[in-house]
């Protein structure tokens, strides 16, 4: 890529089903629709619980094995902690003003951002198109979502 040369299209891959594995992704979207950048958002594995109406809302931050919280495993594994660390996580988020995650979602896709789920994870998980938020804009399979990443970037988050 060219010194001068701008990002056009950008394709990003959620695999993760927490709330860290899923906000970096969003973000990125967000900002790239606002950078006026073509956005194609795949989610697939766990990361379809962003978009699937019974979980989106309740995506919790992972407490156990996630080095970066400073939490001991065997405390992160206590009953409650994940909730606990969720909610300030939730506060933290509504202080500087990052929607939840199904808002975030629908601003993305108001903004022109397509949302795809993996058809193998579909599949995988017994899911059907009615399971999933309205913003989904189809479900592909891989080689169909790296067609449309054709010419674009693409980041596995």
């Amino acid at each position: 890529m060219a010194e001068n040369e701008k990002i056009k299209k950008l394709s990003i891959v959620i695999s993760k089903g927490t709330l860290e594995g899923v906000y970096p992704g969003l973000i990125m979207a967000n900002g790239a629709r606002m950078a006026g950048i073509e956005v194609n958002v795949f989610f697939t594995f766990f990361g379809l619980d962003a978009i699937t109406k019974k979980k989106m809302n309740n995506l919790k931050v992972d407490t156990v094995g996630n080095p970066a919280l400073g939490i001991p495993a065997l405390i992160g594994a206590l009953p409650g902690m994940s909730t606990f660390v969720t909610n300030k996580m939730k506060q933290q988020m509504e202080e500087l003003d990052i929607p939840p995650v199904p808002e975030f979602i629908e601003m993305i896709s108001d903004a022109g951002g397509k949302i795809y789920a993996c058809l193998a994870t579909v599949e995988m998980f017994k899911l059907k198109k009615e399971d999933f938020c309205d913003q989904l804009e189809d479900i592909l399979t891989v080689g169909e979502f790296y067609n449309l990443s054709a010419g674009g970037q693409i980041i596995f988050t």
